[in-house]
């Protein structure tokens, strides 16, 4: 067990409950068993990542352990306690999620990064913290130290489920045209692909083929693969081939493990590539490029040679154009490609994107905490998290702007942006279909929704909200700062540097001129930064290896998380800035 000043847990406050059948929980209701908070957005693909972890846990010791999910958002559209509901269904969570819209718990709970782990025990003392993905083995470790301390009351769950919806789309995330007519659509939630008729109305089959929660569908050229389409298998980390005829489904890409490497430029056997939520694909400069949505990049997928490797980004989660290995992104989750151009909805800057002659632009989008519902000069215009994008036949690109409810047009002429249509239910993609007609998917309301002919001639200039994620900032002082990445090895676990060193800090800032020095890549987790006055935010990328201790063939970890630290720099302010890895700041 990991030693340590004993910290009462601050009671669990917020605007109120989901998943326990409307009765509200409190630390002295819990007490005896170990309470593992998980706080989270449901925009980041990183918590989507650790729902995942945590179910095996939530199977393991359901009778101890009781995992709330703390959603903290984000977004604007995340507060609105729907949309909260209707993501909380999608994603299948299955434990109580206390809503922290104001985010309280956040701060008192000194949360910095999504996702963020807290562990409480049994008798209601905060006893560990950990930010990031990879934490799954570290957890059952403590958890069983915990439980052989004594004291753990033995129980059923406070989970209520809440009344199944009965829809022939659940949740719906793509969708393309077929060269029938038909359309095929990713219906999400349901984990499977199904193809309806012309005009969306009719289901003409569902085809299984062991997805979880499937996005992105492409429509192969023709004499390049043994399959008609390629499916993007989310949460399964794969590529699947699906052959229209039978309905036979492959595995072609992904080994099934989620990416927790280091980046290289060299291509990889595609069936034993680890890849990460592969969100949306598009046939370009003669090759597949897969948004890797959890990872912050594009890859590339040749269906010849069978292999895979980076296309552009670098793993950093923010906005940075340049020559395509060296940019940054955050969460790409549409593709649309156009002659020599390929577009992407870059969705955690809210962002419209492309790519061009192996550079990257942004024709809409101020970085990862700027967004909106803003129209008019492309360069002042603004987003919420677009899922899709789509061109026209005449150039413009439309836009599935999806936290706030609306269709939006890019003119790449006049580098203006316009609001085609609005009042939509999070909508996720656009198909433009061979006719001319279009069609978004609906997924908020299970549905696609044909805009009415003339619609996308006829637009409006919005002049919304602007919105800032205010999350509170770190104030700093100006000169030379102290960042620690603090990092406890789970128990029964050491750092492991058999292939090399066990840590990486990689350090940047948005804007650049806020890191007087101290950017770059090191090994070390502490390091002395120097920074100037301003405002910005510091990019933080930290990762740990470890391995089972004293074990023969001992099992392998790594954990990784990316921050993005708003801070404050002026005179006053702190001269240590902590982020915890896994551990407790003391």
């Amino acid at each position: 067990m990991e030693k340590g000043p004993r910290v009462r847990a601050p009671e669990l406050r917020g605007r109120g409950w989901l998943n326990t059948g409307g009765t509200p929980l409190s630390l002295a209701d819990l007490r005896g068993k170990i309470v593992l908070l998980d706080f989270w957005t449901f925009c980041c693909i990183n918590c989507l990542h650790v729902l995942d972890e945590l179910r095996p846990l939530e199977q393991k010791y359901g009778d101890v352990l009781v995992v709330i999910g703390v959603h903290s958002p984000k977004f604007e559209h995340e507060r609105d306690p729907e949309a909260l509901a209707a993501a909380v269904e999608r994603y299948g969570v299955h434990h109580p999620v206390l809503d922290d819209a104001d985010m309280t718990m956040w701060q008192q709970y000194a949360a910095k990064a999504w996702p963020t782990l807290a562990v409480v025990d049994q008798r209601g003392y905060l006893v560990a913290s950990m930010a990031g993905e990879g934490h799954a083995e570290g957890l059952s470790r403590l958890i069983d130290e915990l439980i052989d301390e004594g004291g753990v009351r033995v129980g059923d769950s406070p989970y209520v489920p809440p009344t199944p919806a009965d829809t022939m789309l659940r949740f719906p995330g793509k969708a393309i045209e077929l060269p029938n007519g038909n359309l095929l659509v990713s219906d999400s939630a349901r984990h499977s692909i199904v193809e309806l008729t012309a005009d969306g109305s009719e289901l003409v089959r569902r085809i299984e083929g062991g997805f979880n929660e499937p996005q992105g569908l492409l429509l192969m050229p023709p004499n390049v693969a043994p399959y008609d389409v390629l499916v993007a298998d989310t949460a399964n980390h794969q590529l699947r081939g699906l052959v229209l005829e039978t309905g036979e489904v492959t595995r072609v890409a992904g080994s099934g493990r989620p990416w927790r490497s280091t980046v290289d430029v060299h291509p990889h056997d595609a069936l034993a590539a680890d890849l990460s939520s592969p969100w949306d694909l598009a046939w370009f400069d003669d090759k597949v490029i897969i948004a890797m949505a959890g990872i912050h990049q594009l890859w590339w997928f040749d269906p010849v040679r069978r292999t895979v490797g980076v296309y552009a980004g670098t793993t950093v989660e923010s906005l940075r154009d340049g020559p395509i290995p060296d940019v940054w992104m955050a969460q790409p989750s549409g593709l649309s490609a156009a002659g020599d151009r390929l577009w992407i909805a870059d969705s955690e800057t809210s962002a419209l994107r492309w790519i061009e002659n192996g550079a990257m632009h942004t024709a809409v989008g101020q970085g990862l905490f700027d967004f909106g519902h803003v129209d008019g000069p492309a360069s002042e215009a603004l987003l919420q998290h677009p899922l899709g994008v789509a061109v026209l036949p005449d150039g413009d690109v439309l836009i599935a702007d999806t936290y706030n409810g609306a269709i939006r047009r890019y003119d790449p002429v006049t580098a203006t942006v316009s609001t085609v249509d609005s009042g939509l239910a999070e909508p996720s993609d656009i198909l433009v279909t061979s006719t001319g007609d279009v069609l978004v998917v609906e997924s908020g309301a299970h549905r696609l929704t044909r805009l009415a002919p003339g619609t996308i001639g006829s637009i409006s200039t919005v002049t919304g909200a602007r919105h800032r994620t205010e999350r509170p900032p770190s104030r700093l002082a100006p000169g030379p700062v102290t960042l620690d990445v603090i990092f406890t090895p789970a128990p029964g676990q050491k750092l492991d540097e058999t292939f090399g060193p066990s840590t990486r800090l990689e350090i940047s800032a948005t804007p650049p001129e806020l890191l007087v020095s101290g950017a770059g890549t090191t090994t070390d987790l502490s390091r002395e930064l120097v920074l100037a006055d301003g405002e910005g935010v510091l990019q933080v990328v930290a990762q740990a290896a470890t391995c089972d201790a004293d074990a023969e063939h001992a099992a392998c970890h790594l954990t990784r998380q990316d921050w993005g630290v708003p801070v404050i720099v002026a005179p006053g302010g702190e001269s240590r800035l902590p982020l915890v890895l896994r551990g407790l700041d003391t």
